[in-house]
C-alpha cells in the first residue's frame, strides 16, 4: 500500500474515534511477532510490519530491557530504521540471564504502541550449528576433525571463546557408504579428533557429524557431507 494511501486510512480512523489515542488506527500499527532468533548466541530481534500497512515512510525503534529492570534502553543502531530485524547480540551478551525486546512504528506522523517479545534466555534458546568437519589421511585411516561454530564472544586475548565454555558437547559422526546406501555410526564422545577405519575402498565413502547437547536434550543438524575416495 502506498504511504499516502497508509496515512489517510490512519488518519480516518483517527477522526472517527474523536482523536483518542488507544483507538484501533494506532494498534494497527503495532509491528507484529516480534521475536528473537539466535544461533551461536548471535542474537537477532525481528518482527513484521502492523496490520495497517507496511509501507515504505514507516520506520522502527527498538528497545530491550534485562528481566527484573525497570529502564528500558534504546538501540541506537535501530533508533528509526525501515529494517524489519535488529542486532542484540551484545546487549544480550549475559547469556543466562532474561531479557525482553520491544519495537514500535512510525508512519506518517502517527506512532505506534509498542509490541514486546516474550521472554528470551539465550542459553536456553539458542541453536547451535553443525560442526565444521575435516577428513585427513593417516596411515590408511581417516582423521576427521571437528570444530565447533564460532561465538560472538572473545577472550581477554582477542580470540573466540569456545562453544564448550558453555555447554557440553557431545560429536556424533556417522560414515555413509554411497554403494550400499547405508549409514553407521561410528563415534559418539567429546573428542574433537575421530579416527575413522571402516571407510569402503575404492566405493568412495562420506563422513557427516552433529552435535548433541545432553543438558538440554537437543541436536544441532547435520554437517555437510564430506567425501573421501580411497585409491
Amino acid at each position: 500500500m502506498a504511504p499516502v494511501h497508509c496515512f489517510t486510512a490512519l488518519l480516518v480512523g483517527f477522526l472517527l474515534a474523536g482523536g483518542v489515542e488507544t483507538h484501533p488506527a494506532y494498534e494497527s500499527l503495532k509491528p507484529q511477532r516480534v521475536y528473537f532468533q539466535s544461533r551461536n548466541f548471535h542474537n537477532i530481534l525481528h518482527w513484521q510490519p502492523g496490520k495497517a500497512c507496511a509501507s515504505n515512510g514507516s520506520i522502527y525503534f527498538v528497545q530491550y530491557k534485562m528481566y527484573g529492570q525497570r529502564q528500558w534502553k534504546n538501540k541506537e543502531d535501530c533508533w528509526g530504521i525501515q529494517e524489519f530485524f535488529c542486532d542484540l547480540t551484545n546487549e544480550t551478551s549475559d547469556i543466562w540471564e532474561p531479557y525482553y525486546g520491544r519495537v514500535r512504528t512510525t508512519s506518517a506522523g502517527i506512532h505506534s504502541g509498542w509490541t514486546m517479545t516474550q521472554r528470551f534466555t539465550p542459553w536456553w534458546e539458542t541453536k547451535i550449528d553443525p560442526p565444521v568437519t575435516n577428513i585427513v589421511q593417516v596411515n590408511g585411516s581417516s582423521l576427521v576433525i571437528l570444530h565447533a561454530p564460532n561465538l560472538p564472544y572473545r577472550d581477554q586475548k582477542g580470540k573466540n571463546e569456545p562453544m564448550e565454555n558453555y555447554y557440553v558437547l557431545v560429536y556424533r559422526v556417522f560414515v555413509i557408504n554411497n554403494s550400499l546406501q547405508t549409514e553407521q555410526k561410528v563415534y559418539e564422545g567429546i573428542q574433537r579428533v575421530v579416527e575413522i577405519e571402516a571407510l569402503v575402498p575404492h566405493k568412495g565413502s562420506c563422513v557427516v557429524a552433529e552435535i548433541y547437547q545432553p543438558m538440554l536434550d537437543r541436536r544441532s543438524q547435520r554437517s555437510e557431507k564430506r567425501c573421501v575416495e580411497i585409491p
